[in-house]
């Protein structure tokens, strides 16, 4: 009976591959690999339980950092690659992690690569991550590869804060401003409009438009406002989704007059990171432009490394193509231009991602300084109207009694 065998070998240049083979036995599948001239290393039947297994949520980032850095060390003062998994596994405090490694040494002591053994986790261990590694251990440079991967897994971490910190700070503030000029238009001012209507006459224009505004929020206006805003979210959602989704939204967002040229400044930033320290890692540049447009996290910037890659499978240099599409900025064509023809490219690529590290870290900081004062203006300038116009009818009449 015909069974499914999972192999991986390697070929006479040393590179190594791996894939699924049906054959009546695992000697045949060896024949087939032989004829292929890939000597095999591992032959196993496919296991129906499939050991990927789907290990939920994955890992933080500072987790594969400590974790990278950890290995790296055990690698570098000679412990066997297995005794360093199996040590790790057991000290390693994210569960879903833990699991992770034990089912990575066990396949890893039955023959298969450990970026092999990696590439069954991908919700642990991104392609990025399993690429260098098979890099580094075809190389016999592991140790040095793994202290490149946690240096780049930190800089995106910080990269990733800065924004989320230049993101989060208008948010907050303006859902606490709302939030403050809701319960007073709900609450407040409903009390003093019952004041004003025992007074009699005609209200101030101000005190008119705070109280009509007042009378629609607490009443069915409300209401709507607040479907509305739920429904729309839920929409965006929906559509984030969707590929073509996806581009539209991550598009317009380029476009934002504020946080535009921030957010092209963070994918021009992570994406001369990333191929940078695939190319120096030894990564063929089709594999690493690949892999840096999956990781781009912005749909146009994908489009545009795929763009790229494929006009570089045809035989044309990077910065033609990157020229050519319009979303990196000239001086990053021209820089990767001269890197090329130098062969310095990965040196040239960090040189790139380093400027623009600061350039977000400058733009967060612009960012943050203009839209504080902006914030507390709106916040107190809102306030402050309806105060007065509460007041109004009041001071007209003392005026009147006196």
């Amino acid at each position: 009976m015909a069974t499914v065998f999972e192999w991986s070998g390697k070929t006479p240049r040393g590179a190594v591959e791996s894939g699924e083979l049906t054959a009546n036995s695992k000697d045949e599948v060896i024949a087939q690999l032989r004829k292929k001239n890939i000597t095999a290393t591992l032959v196993r039947p496919k296991e129906k339980t499939a050991r990927k297994l789907s290990l939920g949520g994955g890992a933080s980032d500072k987790d594969i950092v400590v974790f990278t850095r950890q290995f790296a060390t055990m690698i570098d003062a000679g412990l066997p690659l297995v005794q360093a998994l199996d040590i790790l596994s057991t000290q390693v405090e994210n569960k879903t992690m833990a699991r992770a490694l034990s089912i990575i040494k066990s396949d890893v002591e039955s023959g298969a690569t450990y970026a092999d053994a990696l590439r069954k986790h991908p919700k642990v261990f991104t392609d990025l991550y399993a690429n260098m590694v098979a890099a580094g251990e075809s190389g016999g440079i592991l140790d040095t590869i793994l202290n490149r991967l946690a240096n780049y897994i930190e800089k995106a971490m910080k990269l990733k804060k800065k924004v989320k910190g230049a993101m989060i700070y208008p948010i907050v503030v303006s859902t606490i401003a709302i939030g403050v000029i809701a319960v007073i238009m709900v609450f407040v001012v409903p009390t003093f409009a019952k004041m004003f209507a025992t007074f009699g006459g005609k209200l101030p224009a101000p005190t008119q438009l705070v109280m009509s505004i007042s009378h629609f929020v607490a009443g069915l206006g409300g209401l709507i406002v607040l479907i509305v805003f739920v429904a729309s979210i839920v929409a965006y959602t929906q559509i984030r989704k969707t590929e073509k989704g996806r581009a539209i939204t991550d598009a317009f967002f380029l476009k934002l007059p504020i946080f535009g040229p921030l957010l092209r400044k963070v994918a021009v930033a992570k994406f001369t990171r990333t191929l940078g320290t695939l190319i120096s890692s030894g990564v063929p540049i089709l594999d690493g432009l690949d892999i840096t447009a999956k990781t781009a996290g912005n749909k146009v910037i994908e489009y545009a490394v795929m763009e790229i890659r494929q006009a570089v499978s045809e035989g044309k240099t990077i910065a033609e193509p990157l020229m050519k599409s319009g979303v990196f900025p000239p001086m990053v064509t021209h820089m990767i231009s001269v890197g090329e023809s130098t062969g310095a490219l990965d040196a040239m690529l960090s040189k790139i991602a380093d400027f623009y590290d600061d350039e977000v870290d400058n733009a967060v900081s612009n960012l943050t300084s203009m839209m504080e004062p902006m914030l507390m203006v709106f916040l107190g300038g809102s306030v402050g109207f309806i105060v007065i116009a509460m007041y109004l009818p009041i001071f007209k009449l003392i005026t009147l009694v006196k």
